[in-house]
């Protein structure tokens, strides 16, 4: 088992390593002896999967859990159903010694995360991520939210997780698309900040790799929200492609995964940093070889200015500014600020090239 230490406003571990899910009862035991009510927010495809066994572990433990489930898919990361969990807790006699399991994917920490920072006005909870996308990147780091219909994690609150349980066996569980979808996330590691992921991405079977490449990832993260963990400057690097991501998820009413649309963003991203000789073209090369490799894709339909539309609530907006991020070697991206109204002649030029 491998552990990666975040030290934020609050400090955790991060447990990365294959069939540790049954530790988590014990776990919870050790580092938040009050606790007697467990929260366990999941969604029903993975209640399928996994409830029988998480709630078994924390029964065995002595807690006593209440499972909620969701419908699947971004979709139920919204206010009515965020308001249904804050009023099942109170009805169900949730305190502040009692604790949230965030059970499942990106959609289910992040809702769960947000009813955790705002219950009592902040109650313990744990990521048990259980596709790769939230292994990497959503379950680390403390980035709770809810989508409004104006755009994505519009409403949302920095809390730090107690834990963050990783078991790599879930992925053997995942369907491929879902998969794939992950890979967006850790081929942006790979072009943020390790061109030596980057090419183990490209030439090697990563399927025994995975425990070692998610500590990679978290390991990435970690430096990253240790530096700024309220996300006012460098921790922004880490939405490489989300600007414009955020955007096609918004005009595809969430049809199109994240994981695609970020894979998109990034593209389009180096697409316009290479017209503008700001990157040389290899990092074009080597970001389509790893799309095309893990099956994502690199283009859409959607024209540059309705993408430019759609991001125009983007929270990575300050004022008449947004921050973008340029890739500018392999494995080395940089942050930029320019003026809102330029973004869109970025787009063309990434749509376009």
């Amino acid at each position: 088992m491998n552990t990666v230490t975040v030290t934020a406003s609050g400090t955790y571990d991060v447990l990365i390593g294959h069939g540790i899910l049954p530790e988590l009862g014990g776990h919870i035991k050790t580092l938040l002896p009050p606790t007697q009510k467990i929260a366990v927010v999941t969604d029903e495809t993975v209640a399928a999967l996994y409830a029988k066994p998480v709630l078994a572990t924390l029964t065995n433990a002595g807690l006593t859990p209440h499972i909620y489930t969701l419908t699947p898919g971004e979709t139920s990361k919204n206010s009515t159903v965020y308001l249904s969990l804050l009023n099942r807790l109170a009805e169900d006699g949730f305190t502040r010694a009692d604790c949230i399991v965030a059970l499942g994917g990106g959609v289910v920490g992040d809702l769960a995360g947000f009813t955790a920072a705002t219950f009592l006005r902040g109650i313990p909870y744990i990521q048990v991520p259980t596709t790769l996308l939230a292994m990497v990147d959503s379950s680390v780091g403390g980035k709770t939210a809810i989508d409004l219909p104006h755009g994505k994690n519009l409403a949302g609150a920095f809390y730090q997780p107690t834990l963050v349980l990783i078991d790599t066996d879930t992925l053997d569980t995942l369907p491929q698309e879902i998969f794939q979808d992950g890979m967006a996330e850790v081929i942006k590691y790979g072009m943020l900040n390790s061109p030596r992921l980057l090419d183990q991405l490209l030439n090697d079977n990563i399927t025994q790799e995975l425990p070692t490449i998610i500590t990679t990832c978290v390991s990435i993260k970690r430096d990253v929200v240790e530096q700024d963990e309220f996300d006012t400057g460098r921790r922004m690097l880490l939405n490489l492609g989300h600007t414009v991501g955020h955007a096609i998820e918004k005009l595809s009413n969430y049809t199109i995964p994240h994981g695609q649309a970020v894979a998109i963003g990034m593209t389009i991203d180096t697409r316009a940093a290479v017209a503008k000789h700001l990157c040389p073209p290899d990092c074009l090369h080597m970001l389509d070889n790893l799309l095309d490799r893990y099956s994502l894709p690199n283009r859409t339909d959607y024209s540059a200015e309705a993408i430019f539309q759609a991001a125009q609530g983007d929270k990575k907006r300050r004022g008449g500014d947004i921050s973008i991020v340029t890739p500018r070697s392999l494995g080395h991206s940089e942050l930029m600020q320019i003026p809102v109204e330029d973004l869109l002649h970025w787009i063309k030029l990434g749509v376009s090239s």
